[in-house]
């Protein structure tokens, strides 16, 4: 136990020395900022009379305008919540792929597996406690920022959408599917950009699956059978954005699979 909470240490320091951990948290700080200040409310003897979003007034006027405001209010707040995981999920993925790809290819590099090898350690424990310890730090910036937003608009706005917090769950899982790929292409072939090509050629790839039920009809028997083949195989990393979206929303999910076979994806690449 010991030497796998050493080598998570190890990558903490290897990340904070890199200014990965700062830099994404200074974008998730600025976010936070801008959704504190963007919302404010006029509460008059305890009613609610007025909103304003980024100095807008928001709220409704004329009959039955407190019943209105409450509906935009609970609009506003649901929709910030969504363009948030929205971000989380895409722009949040994405970056953190690219900023941490490199950590991998940093352990590989010839003499420092070495160093690391001859302690008391194996490959599979070197392994493990990197991704731990990548997944970890990013978890934890998907926390700060996805949790800190609820938590400024649900206390300011009185709205309070737990279904949100299980999106928070799905944008971690996912960065963990997308950077199982990237580790698979760095063992493979210790090329870091490699790796950042697959891993955003599977994002392209799962764009393209996502119009499946239309692509498939029109192609032959042949192509038919392929394409929902890689449907099945490959993560299916835009079509979980519906998964965010409906939970951000507090709405009805209509299908898990997306997320259920970008994990499988995930436990083969392991």
């Amino acid at each position: 136990m010991r030497p796998l909470y050493g080598l998570l240490l190890l990558t903490f320091r290897e990340l904070w020395a890199k200014k990965i951990v700062l830099g994404l948290f200074l974008i998730s700080s600025l976010v936070l900022l801008v959704v504190t200040f963007a919302l404010n409310l006029d509460v008059v003897e305890g009613s609610l009379e007025g909103i304003r979003l980024f100095g807008q007034n928001a709220a409704p006027s004329g009959e039955g305008a407190e019943a209105q405001t409450q509906m935009t209010l609970n609009r506003i707040v649901v929709t910030v919540e969504s363009v948030v995981a929205g971000a989380a999920y895409w722009i949040g993925i994405l970056l953190s792929l690219f900023a941490s790809a490199g950590l991998f290819s940093d352990v590989q590099a010839p003499g420092r597996v070495e160093l690391l090898l001859s302690k008391p350690v194996s490959r599979t424990q070197v392994i493990v406690g990197h991704v731990i310890g990548v997944w970890a730090a990013i978890a934890l910036l998907t926390i700060y920022l996805m949790g800190g937003t609820w938590l400024v608009m649900s206390i300011k706005s009185g709205v309070w959408n737990p279904r949100f917090l299980l999106s928070i769950g799905i944008v971690i899982g996912m960065f963990g599917v997308m950077y199982a790929a990237v580790m698979l292409m760095g063992v493979w072939t210790e090329s870091t950009a490699l790796a950042l090509i697959v891993a955003y050629g599977l994002i392209f790839i799962s764009m393209v699956l996502a119009g499946a039920g239309e692509i498939a009809s029109v192609l032959g028997p042949v192509g038919r059978p392929v394409f929902w083949g890689l449907y099945h195989a490959l993560p299916n990393f835009t079509e979980v954005t519906t998964i965010v979206t409906s939970l951000s929303k507090d709405q009805a999910v209509s299908s898990w699979y997306p997320l259920i076979s970008s994990v499988l994806f995930a436990r083969r690449d392991f």
